[in-house]
């Protein structure tokens, strides 16, 4: 859109998985708007490109702007999220969302200039915000001038070149809540092991993120182990992610060690740790794997946590294994006070951005100094690995004896 066309309406919609910001940043685009362009009109996509290929939104009210500042208090998103990919034609037409023979870029593109929309702000991942440059594509092929907007949302932090996601700190914060209870199960049996399986499907950083919350909380309990309130017992005995090689024998024989000093053995592991193996055997045993809209596999189908369990169980003589997931408790929460900041920082960006006609993903650009810009869509990926070699990290590894 050029910088001098007035922006009249706008559009916001949330994408792809929940994570600990959709709820914040849906709030401050608002307040943001009312502070610095208050007629400008507001609208929202219900569950996100579900809602506006279904041609289902609701409109930003006087009251919602009043109210704003209250979804910064709450998880989830208070306009749905869905996980929809517009070039995926046949998932399209299996469920109803556009019919056999249509393009859903087309589709999608006539709601908007139906709907009068200037500027789409989306909430989402990488999937989310290519999809969304892919439909301004389209509209700007079709004389239709419309800027994008996109606000970056993954809770193990996976989208380059953006240094820090929207809602990633609130996950490991709130998977470390999840893992004293969790790890509280040490004592529900003799020699017990407690796998505790973090989301991150290609990368590791919320799981070793976790793991540091975690320990942080550790050092700062006063411990009694003469009644047995030992710390050994309560720590983090392992952390596996997918960019660090798993040494199963190696690992097992240490972990035999922990085991018989402690009585039991506490595993942090990221969700896509080990998966090209786990889906190797189940398509040997003529099994299908189960893949999303966007092709990815379906990991929840798959229980990397219970394949760990069943490769140490036997080696390290466990009695009883246990294996929780941390996932959806952690990314449904609302965003800590660190990520609100961000937040803020963000969305005051967007809608200035959007003012100025300039489309992008907005966020800290690792690869132009960690400037925080509305990066171009090209340069948006999914994927980005986490750094198993960071001092912070390879620290923690040191401390719990891990090599």
């Amino acid at each position: 859109m050029a910088a001098d066309k007035p922006v009249r309406r706008v559009a916001l919609l949330t994408a792809g998985g929940l994570a600990p910001c959709l709820s914040s940043a849906v709030g401050g685009l608002i307040e943001r708007y009312t502070e610095v362009a208050p007629d400008v009109e507001i609208i929202a996509y219900l569950n996100g490109y579900h809602g506006l290929l279904s041609g289902r939104h609701l409109d930003v009210t006087p009251e919602v702007r009043a109210k704003a500042g209250l979804l910064h208090k709450f998880g989830g998103s208070p306009i749905g999220n869905s996980r929809v990919k517009l070039t995926n034609t046949a998932d399209l037409v299996k469920r109803g969302l556009i019919a056999d023979g249509q393009n859903a870029l087309q589709v999608a593109a006539e709601r908007l200039v139906a709907d009068g929309v200037d500027v789409l702000h989306t909430i989402g991942g990488d999937d989310t915000n290519t999809t969304a440059a892919d439909l301004a594509a389209y509209l700007h092929e079709h004389d239709y001038d419309l800027t994008v907007v996109g606000l970056p949302k993954t809770v193990d932090n996976d989208v380059i070149p953006i240094r820090q996601s929207l809602g990633a700190w609130t996950a490991a914060e709130q998977g470390a809540v999840f893992a004293r209870n969790i790890i509280a199960e040490h004592s529900s049996n003799p020699r017990m092991l407690v796998v505790h399986e973090v989301m991150g499907r290609n990368c590791g950083w919320l799981t070793a993120a976790t793991a540091r919350e975690y320990r942080g909380w550790l050092t700062e309990q006063e411990w009694s182990p003469a009644i047995g309130l030992d710390p050994k017992r309560w720590d983090v005995h392992a952390v596996y992610v997918p960019e660090a090689t798993i040494d199963l024998d190696a690992e097992a024989e240490r972990l035999k060690a922990v085991m018989d000093e402690n009585d039991c053995v506490n595993i942090f592991l990221s969700e896509g740790a080990g998966v090209p193996s786990i889906v190797a055997e189940m398509e040997a045993r003529g099994e299908e794997v189960g893949r999303d809209p966007f092709g990815h596999v379906k990991l929840d189908t798959i229980n990397p946590g219970a394949w760990f369990a069943k490769q140490f169980a036997e080696r390290i003589g466990a009695e009883k294994t246990m294996v929780q997931k941390s996932g959806y408790f952690s990314r449904s929460a609302a965003a800590n006070d660190r990520d609100l900041a961000l937040i803020k920082e963000c969305t005051d960006f967007a809608v200035d951005a959007a003012l100025r006609g300039e489309s992008g993903v907005v966020g800290h650009d690792e690869e132009r100094g960690d400037e925080l810009r509305a990066i171009e869509f090209p340069r948006i990926a999914g994927g980005k690995e986490f750094d198993p070699a960071v001092d912070w990290f390879t620290a923690l590894l040191t401390e719990i004896g891990q090599a």
